[in-house]
């Protein structure tokens, strides 16, 4: 089972890194495993101007060629896919991974993408609205089915899935509206927003938000990790912006710290080579978890 809960402090590799080959993807993830991350995710972007690899069936060969680190998408964009059919591949995927899976999930930002494809568009409150659903059919078929469920936007009749998880999977949205916020806080296990997107200030604001979604829901708001995307770069030369987390190790140190007081404990680091995770692993994250034991 999944030891990314709550507030621990943790990092990932891997994220929003993208025009990378499926090697290379792969020689990132082992990468990451061996140098000690506790997270290697995979974006979801089937059409793209850059090379892309598809998440799940990459998480697949990653988990197969590392240890120790945990494997999640980041996050899987839902037209791409039936819910129940995630379901399905996502008890596989964790089974085959020895419990070290974490399904991040999102409505879908790019409608280009599920135009292109083909797929299904949604306005925005229909998103959030099939977002829901898919969390509750997942949900009724790992807990053991048969799924009898109809929606707006999806609908399972008699579905089940076998075997059924050895423990619950992880739900992290990616989720950034008020509903889709409120969504977070009721029904999912962590929150994941890009602060590249947002900003610190608002992403604090935005967290306050699913905490107090959680509270209405009778959960504790301490149990939802609150994690963010991060694109970092150890270089003097570059100024920190909203987007870009840059300095010497020091100042990086230093931003990341910042970031993991203001609530987002899960960051999930953009490094787009192995010396540059190298260079993290070894020159940032020790000040990191020492000043946040």
């Amino acid at each position: 089972m999944s030891a990314i809960l709550g507030q621990r402090l943790v990092f990932g590799a891997g994220g929003a890194v993208a025009g990378l080959t499926a090697a290379a993807t792969l020689d990132l993830a082992r990468s990451a495993d061996e140098l000690g991350f506790d997270l290697f995710t995979l974006s979801d972007h089937l059409h793209s101007t850059r090379p892309t690899v598809e998440p799940m069936t990459a998480l697949a060969t990653v988990a197969a060629r590392t240890e120790r680190i945990e494997i999640g998408t980041n996050v899987l964009g839902l037209p791409y896919r039936s819910p129940a059919v995630v379901a399905k591949t996502a008890e596989t995927l964790d089974a085959l991974s020895g419990g070290r899976f974490v399904l991040g999930l999102g409505g879908g930002g790019f409608d280009a993408e599920f135009t292109a494809f083909g797929l299904t568009e949604r306005t925005p409150g229909g998103k959030v609205d099939a977002l829901r659903e898919a969390v509750t059919i997942m949900r009724d078929l790992w807990s053991g089915g048969p799924g009898d469920f109809v929606g707006r936007h999806f609908s399972t009749r008699g579905a089940r899935i076998d075997p059924l998880p050895a423990h619950p999977i992880p739900i992290w949205l990616g989720s950034y509206g008020p509903r889709s916020l409120a969504l977070t806080g009721e029904l999912a296990d962590g929150w994941l927003p890009s602060l590249g997107r947002i900003g610190l200030p608002e992403a604090v604001a935005r967290r306050a938000q699913v905490h107090a979604a959680a509270e209405k829901a009778g959960r504790d708001p301490s149990a939802i990790t609150c994690a963010c995307n991060l694109i970092v770069r150890i270089d003097p030369t570059r100024t920190p912006t909203p987007e870009l987390v840059a300095g010497t190790p020091k100042a990086v140190a230093a931003q990341l710290i910042e970031i993991a007081k203001a609530g987002f404990t899960a960051q999930l680091l953009s490094l787009p080579t192995t010396p540059d995770q190298e260079l993290i692993a070894k020159e940032v994250l020790p000040q990191v978890r020492t000043a946040l034991p």
